[in-house]
């Protein structure tokens, strides 16, 4: 299952999207977790030390090896040159599973406190004022678009802050986002922007208040979200020292909190993988692109390369679905 956690700046989502990965982690289940957000502050909320999310060599990095190791023997793809962030797999590319040993895990995948991380990579001193922050989660919407997850296996992705993603076809990638929001106008007014843009594309959305302080608190939040409304979390004293840089065992969050992490894991496992409607729009977001930009990149129709035959999905690899205990 691939999660999404997103929100204003500011609202809690890195540190929701690191307690929830840990929770999976705890239970054995198996998971990768991305930062994907332009501020990689991930690594530190997993309880990474000090520069861990430095030490891990960004995707960005390694993009004509992901390119080259993805595309595989496909017909379709001329060369890794050929292949830009929307490039759906085919007949022939190769497919990654959550938990397995390959090219690209071994580059750019470590483990921080107990979790597999990989991230985007921060802005350097040459990409400020020519790079654009979407640039470097392209190698995010292309490992997505190429990974086969099964119930009881999870890609867990700390998104860029507001309705950033929108900038590309990142935000259909997901079996389920979580919407961190605060009860405050301005975090409502966030879930307004993103919730209108996700309807029309079938995202499935659950709405998660956060620094939740009273009942008004909640009242407020369903005044404005409504039926998105998930589940809370109340203010939180683990969260506090966490934020001063002492992450302490899970089991230390407060038993409230740590009832919501398994709300989140049921909504997740509850979750049904349309894999028809993933294919869909990894289709019509690469004819887009293709249209608006790439084409002219590269040189060739890229549209080309959407196979039609093919069907992204576990039975495209024979692969056992996971139990969830």
């Amino acid at each position: 299952m691939k999660v999404a956690f997103v929100g204003k700046g500011g609202s809690g989502k890195t540190t929701l999207a690191a307690l929830f990965t840990r929770h999976l982690a705890a239970l054995g289940r198996p998971v990768l977790t991305i930062d994907a957000d332009i501020n990689q502050h991930l690594a530190a909320a997993l309880g990474g030390p000090e520069g861990a999310a430095v030490a891990i060599t960004p995707l960005g990095e390694h993009l004509p090896e992901i390119k080259d190791y993805l595309r595989g023997d496909n017909p379709r793809i001329g060369s890794a040159a050929e292949m830009v962030k929307t490039t759906p797999p085919g007949t022939g590319s190769r497919l990654l599973r959550v938990t397995e040993d390959n090219p690209i895990y071994a580059a750019c995948v470590r483990t921080v406190s107990g979790v597999r991380l990989a991230v985007t990579g921060e802005f350097t001193a040459e990409d400020l004022g020519v790079a654009c922050y979407h640039s470097k989660v392209g190698a995010v919407e292309l490992l997505l678009n190429h990974t086969v997850d099964g119930r009881g296996e999870y890609v867990v992705v700390d998104m860029t802050a507001g309705a950033d993603s929108f900038a590309s076809g990142l935000f259909t990638r997901f079996d389920r986002t979580f919407l961190i929001c605060e009860p405050t106008v301005r975090s409502v007014g966030v879930y307004r922007q993103y919730a209108g843009y996700a309807r029309d594309y079938g995202v499935t959305l659950s709405v998660i208040g956060n620094k939740v302080e009273d009942a008004t608190d909640v009242d407020f939040l369903r005044e404005h979200v409504g039926e998105d409304l998930l589940t809370w979390v109340s203010r939180s004293a683990y969260v506090r020292r966490a934020e001063r840089g002492t992450v302490g065992p899970l089991d230390e969050l407060e038993a409230a909190n740590r009832a919501v992490l398994g709300q989140l894991s049921e909504a997740v496992d509850g979750t049904v993988q349309d894999w028809e409607a993933f294919t869909r729009w990894a289709y019509e977001f690469h004819r887009r692109n293709a249209a608006a930009w790439a084409n002219a990149r590269v040189g060739v129709d890229l549209t080309s390369q959407i196979d039609p035959g093919f069907r992204m999905g576990p039975q495209t690899l024979d692969m056992p679905v996971a139990v969830t205990a």
